[in-house]
């Protein structure tokens, strides 16, 4: 047994509580109430005490009570974001230019990773909630019945992203999809090609797409398109898989309108392995300009979105509202742009 170990009252209280706002005030040589009164309003102690204060809170490792703070201001400074996938650089570069302007008005972010399922997003949405954040920023829309009955009991601002809608939660920014898939078919029917398919990922936004893409292009030329859909996640192989499976139903030539551009660069590489030519044999159109569509070969034609911008100007109507400032525009559309390069 150890002897020396302090099994004194107040030594096992130390170590049950750690350091405590009392112990950073005598160090400050202030009262607790001071301590307390400079964490929750800095501007009712004077300069002086406030340096003595954040010294003594560095000497010690003193970490704050956030949620206690938050109770008393009624302000947690947490951001909850949720997104489908944090590995899809569409999502991740959004939230990234997101954070960095919530952080720069002392604001931290709360992610979770939701994928694409509404029961899971709505677990999601009641446990974020639970933590009292200042906002919400969620991605899509299309939200449960009760997700959308807790997220407007909660009386927080919400932000919508990647999608539009004349009718938000709160607020949107983001764009239409089907019209994504319009100006696809319009492309590939004013570039000639007379036969058409399409491979999707299991995102209700990716088949949106992939609908308005198949029924502009079926009325404008009255011709069938062949479809490849997968319930999962867009992978290379899966874009492989789809070219694959479309040749089985017959497709022999003609253009592949992609949901993503990982699934066409998964077009790319199945079509050269069988010794097929792009675009003089297939031709794909891929959705998201991803940082390598510009640099695999051949480069891939893509419908470009502007991520950075979504997530800054979710920031922006945030911060808006935070600071008391009507939002004038509470629905955003950004648009999108068909970047064209060699594979269509």
């Amino acid at each position: 047994m150890d002897q020396t170990k302090d099994t004194r009252p107040e030594a096992s209280e130390k170590r049950q509580r750690g350091v405590t706002m009392e112990t950073v005030g005598r160090m400050a040589g202030v009262s607790q109430v001071t301590v307390s009164r400079a964490l929750s309003d800095p501007s009712k102690v004077s300069a002086k005490t406030m340096r003595k204060i954040q010294d003594a809170i560095a000497a010690t490792g003193f970490v704050p009570n956030a949620i206690a703070g938050a109770l008393a201001s009624n302000k947690s400074k947490l951001i909850t974001a949720l997104v489908p996938s944090i590995t899809n650089i569409v999502y991740s570069s959004m939230i990234r230019s997101f954070s960095l302007r919530m952080r720069e008005d002392g604001y931290q972010i709360l992610l979770s990773e939701t994928g694409f399922d509404p029961e899971d997003e709505e677990a999601a949405i009641a446990a974020h909630l639970s933590r009292r954040p200042d906002a919400l920023l969620l991605t899509g829309i299309h939200h449960s019945a009760q997700a959308r009955r807790m997220l407007l009991a909660s009386g927080l601002p919400v932000v919508e992203v990647w999608d539009y809608t004349e009718s938000p939660i709160d607020m949107c920014v983001g764009f239409r999809h089907a019209e994504t898939g319009y100006a696809a078919a319009d492309y590939a029917i004013e570039r000639g090609y007379t036969k058409a398919a399409t491979i999707a990922a299991g995102d209700e936004r990716a088949l949106r797409r992939k609908d308005a893409f198949k029924s502009r292009y079926e009325q404008k030329t009255g011709t069938s398109v062949l479809e490849m859909n997968f319930e999962s996640n867009a992978t290379l192989a899966r874009g492989r898989e789809g070219l694959a499976a479309l040749l089985d139903k017959g497709f022999k030539t003609g253009l592949i309108f992609c949901s993503s551009d990982i699934l066409a660069h998964g077009v790319i590489i199945e079509a050269t392995a069988r010794g097929m030519r792009i675009p003089e044999d297939v031709a794909v159109i891929g959705f998201g300009d991803q940082e390598f569509a510009a640099d695999v070969e051949p480069s891939i034609t893509t419908i470009k979105v502007d991520r950075e911008a979504f997530g800054s100007a979710a920031a922006d109507v945030l911060l808006a509202r935070f600071h008391g400032e009507t939002v004038e525009q509470p629905e955003i559309d950004l648009g999108f742009e068909i970047i064209r390069r060699k594979s269509a």
